[in-house]
Formats: C-alpha cells, sequence, structure tokens
C-alpha cells in the first residue's frame, strides 16, 4: 500500500483534485485537514494517510476499478466519438499519471474493464504471459452447428492470418444461439473471429468478468474500486 510523503498541493493535484496553481483557492474553499486540523499552506508536507478532503479520505494514490462498459463507448484517450473516460468523475479524469484501460472492449462490444493509473499493473495484465481469464456471453446471427465447443477448447485452431493456433477456450450452450465463452487470451476481435472461423457470426457481446472481478450488479456506466 502506497502512503508517500510530500507537499499538501502534490498530493491535491496528482489525484486530480485541482492544479498546483489552484491548490491555494482550493485549501480556501474546502476543508483540507492533516491530521485533523484544516491546514492553508499548499507546501506543507504530509503522508497521503494523514490528509483529509471535506472529512473524507483522499482517494486512493493507486486506483483500479471495475466498470460496466457500455454499448458505444470507446476505450481510447484520443478516438473520435463518446470515450469511456468521459464516464469518471472529473477528478479521476484530472489524475496524473492518467487513469487507462487495462486492454480494450471494442466500441459494441459491453461489460467488464478495468481501468488504472498504474502502468505497471497495465502492462502485466495485458501481457500474453498473464492468461488472465476472460468470460463472454455471446449471441450468434445463426444456430450452433454443434462442433464449436470441440474445436474451441482444442487448442488447434489458427486464426485467419495468424500463425499461433489460440490456447483451448471453453464454451457453454445457452441456447442454440447464445453461449458463454471462457478465454485465456486478448487477441485482437478474438471471440468474434473464433465465431467467423466456424462460419458464424457475433451480433451481441457482452464480458461477464475479468479475473476475479465480475460486472454483476453494475448498471450500464457504473463502476466500483477494486484491490489488486
Amino acid at each position: 500500500m502506497q502512503n508517500s510523503y510530500k507537499r499538501v498541493d502534490a498530493h491535491l493535484s496528482s489525484l486530480g483534485y485541482c492544479t498546483r496553481s489552484e491548490a491555494k483557492k482550493f485549501l480556501k474553499i474546502q476543508s483540507v485537514c492533516v491530521d485533523g486540523e484544516r491546514v492553508f499552506d499548499v507546501t506543507k508536507k504530509a503522508y497521503h494517510s494523514q490528509i483529509t478532503v471535506d472529512g473524507q479520505e483522499l482517494d486512493a494514490e493507486r486506483l483500479v476499478i471495475i466498470m460496466n462498459k457500455p454499448c458505444g463507448v470507446v476505450c481510447s484517450h484520443s478516438d473520435s466519438g463518446v470515450l469511456i473516460y468521459s464516464l469518471l468523475p472529473l477528478r479521476f479524469q484530472r489524475r496524473n499519471p492518467k487513469i487507462s484501460t487495462i486492454g480494450r472492449l471494442d466500441m459494441d462490444t459491453t461489460g467488464a474493464i478495468l481501468l488504472s493509473d498504474d502502468g505497471a499493473l497495465n502492462h502485466k495484465l495485458t501481457s500474453p504471459k498473464s492468461e488472465v481469464i476472460k468470460i463472454y456471453e455471446v449471441t450468434l446471427a445463426q444456430d450452433l452447428r454443434g462442433d464449436e465447443a470441440e474445436i474451441f477448447s482444442s487448442g488447434e485452431l489458427l486464426l485467419n492470418g495468424e500463425k499461433k493456433p489460440l490456447l483451448p477456450a471453453k464454451m457453454e450452450i445457452i441456447t442454440p444461439t447464445s453461449v458463454r465463452v471462457e478465454i485465456c487470451e486478448g487477441r485482437y476481435h478474438q471471440v468474434k473471429r473464433m465465431f467467423g472461423s466456424v462460419g458464424n457470426r457475433v451480433i451481441a457481446l457482452h464480458r461477464v468478468s475479468f479475473g476475479d472481478f465480475s460486472v454483476e450488479g453494475l448498471k450500464p456506466s457504473e463502476f466500483r474500486e477494486v484491490s489488486l
């Protein structure tokens, strides 16, 4: 657990409460306390754990959240359209370092996505070596033909344009046109391409969970902080 020791204005600016230049005004308007005593000197040094704003502890120095991403939202800092970061509180959007998604979901894919300002954690969880389990609910354009589960679990399925076969994936049939798929990779458009390889088309895709974290109970656009 981090508990850095630095100036009050440095704490506030890094966590997005205000910029360094806004800090003096922020301390006049908001009740910023160190060990319960209100402070007005932005240069005062303190540990993160000692500081409160309006009676509330500071946001975590390392933030990790899971969001139920809605359809039509883009996982990018710069693309056009509705960006996923615009769904976060302004304070989170202003954090330094920036919050980024851990991996991406297509614009039309909904469900579980982690976001963090921890670059090392992001790299770790998106590395192919991590083999993080991801579970998807898939709606198909056509009825299953019957051999998909065997093909996906074989470890021999080679996607078009790739030289390395997919790792084994699990598939649970819900209805003739809906399934639950569990994968431990994150290749480009992987689930859609898997079904394309067996002559079907994905018309709706929802990621139920990422690793140990599920979006069960979260409405679209809702998020909660998690610990890793």
